[in-house]
């Protein structure tokens, strides 16, 4: 269990619970306030999150982790039978068709090849300086609307699409909405009005009938349906929050918003600073920058890097060849001691983001640029650490340029909050002192949401991070000469 302590003034006591999904595994977490701005996180549940590759391409294991997270769910109502309300959060663009109550396949993962033949065919119809100035978004070839260029007959099939997160909170309460968030990653929704874009929606093929009703961070959804409450052994709420799991882990960041930039750093790395207004200007679309809905219609102007994607891929790699499992903290320690020159490759090189064999394919890259080829583990682990600093450097520099934030200290939150030697290259690279975590920032921002809807927590998102910034002592990395 761990403390989260800072001030609330006039808030009351409870419990509400937590479903974070991971592109690697989920968890359910409870979080209880106890009406003094505290609030205790407790994991009741962990579980894996593995694709599995079938006939026609790479999906998620949909039924895996909703059995996963109603078994976290069953554990954290025997714990507080009196939980105020549930929120679901997990990542970006992946979706469901339904026709009725009925799921037209398992839902395809964004690394599944098929992405890039919906890109030419959603170009065709509206080209990319088009479609950025309409929904803000950085070019990546997964998004959602590219996805759907794909689907053919299924989308003539379909009376509804549904966003992972969404997905969940209709498989426990049958409500079928889209929480804005995550909406803003399809490619559908408008950048300024922050409605569906049902012209261009029509243009590239989507019906706008597919389309369910939008809803804010702190939408009651409705309770459980009577056979989930039965199995779960209890009743609840759910409550939308900041659905995308950058949305939830960008309320938890203890930042001063107009003099700080953010990384959450997980499989992905998601680099940028916040605004009020979306920056459309020709110069932050060249830059491959995006414009995602945040919680209290705050934008997330950020680029997306590959993340600790990369570290992670060549760790299978590796122990898929030796049969021998690989321990992180070794690898990143032996990492640390390399000397001698190392090679940068470019992190956001579509190439490293398929499954497979990736330190083949960085030594390829490294070669083809005439860069040193790493020759043991450790030296592709140093690689991939410089690789990643330098690119999450680059991508703080343009934000702070293009959104005009005057940016003075980095925070990094999530995973990459403990990879120390990526910290500090980080803070070396960009000039800047880099402050590490909190490591859970995601469920926390899903349960400082939640708590703000049941009255556990008030305030603006200043308010809800003053809790975080009153409770978390970060890590400081201080820029080295």
């Amino acid at each position: 269990m761990t403390q989260r302590r800072g001030a609330a003034p006039g808030a009351t006591a409870g419990s509400v619970a937590a479903v974070d999904l991971g592109a690697t595994s989920g968890r359910v977490i409870i979080g209880r306030f106890d009406g003094s701005g505290s609030l205790a996180m407790e994991t009741v549940g962990r579980f894996a999150n593995t694709p599995v590759r079938l006939p026609d391409g790479l999906h998620w294991d949909l039924l895996g982790l909703y059995r996963g997270a109603l078994d976290g769910l069953r554990s954290a109502f025997r714990a507080e039978p009196g939980l105020a309300s549930i929120g679901v959060d997990s990542w970006a663009v992946d979706y469901a068709l339904l026709r009725g109550d009925r799921l037209l396949g398992v839902p395809f993962h964004y690394r599944d090849e098929r992405t890039a033949a919906g890109v030419a065919a959603v170009h065709q119809s509206a080209p990319f300086d088009e479609l950025y100035r309409r929904n803000g978004l950085q070019f990546l070839p997964f998004n959602t609307l590219y996805q759907l260029a794909t689907e053919g007959e299924a989308l003539g099939l379909a009376d509804q699409l549904l966003l992972i997160p969404d997905l969940l909170g209709w498989m426990l309460t049958g409500a079928r909405v889209a929480e804005r968030t995550n909406a803003s990653t399809t490619g559908l929704l408008d950048v300024t009005t922050r409605e569906w874009d049902l012209p261009l929606a029509q243009r590239i093929g989507v019906p706008a009938s597919i389309l369910p009703p939008l809803v804010d961070p702190g939408a009651t959804l409705g309770g459980l349906l009577p056979a989930v409450s039965a199995e779960l052994g209890g009743d609840a709420p759910v409550v939308a929050v900041g659905s995308h799991d950058t949305a939830s882990a960008v309320v938890a960041v203890p930042m001063r918003a107009d003099r700080a930039a953010y990384i959450s750093c997980g499989t992905w790395g998601l680099v940028g600073v916040e605004t009020e207004q979306p920056v459309l200007t020709d110069a932050a679309r060249e830059a491959n920058f995006t414009n995602e809905g945040g919680v209290d219609g705050r934008v997330r102007f950020l680029h997306n890097v590959m993340g600790l994607w990369l570290l992670s891929e060549s760790v299978r790699a590796w122990e898929a060849e030796s049969g021998t499992p690989i321990d992180l903290t070794t690898l990143l320690t032996q990492a640390s001691a390399v000397t001698g020159p190392v090679g940068l490759f470019d992190a956001n090189d579509p190439a490293f983001l398929a499954q497979g064999d990736m330190p083949a394919r960085i030594a390829a890259w490294l070669r083809d640029h005439d860069q040193p080829v790493p020759s043991s583990p450790a030296e592709f682990a140093r690689s991939i650490v410089e690789s990643l600093a330098e690119a999450f450097a680059v991508a703080v520099r343009k934000a702070s340029e293009l959104s005009g934030v005057g940016v003075e200290t980095i925070h990094v939150v999530g995973g990459g909050a403990l990879n120390r030697l990526l910290c500090q290259r980080l803070a070396d690279r960009a000039g800047l002192p880099v402050l590490a975590g909190p490591v859970e920032a995601t469920a926390i921002g899903n349960l400082l949401v939640q708590g703000r809807t049941a009255g556990f927590v008030s305030g603006d998102l200043e308010a809800l991070r003053a809790v975080v910034a009153g409770a978390f002592d970060p890590v400081r990395y201080t820029p080295r000469a």
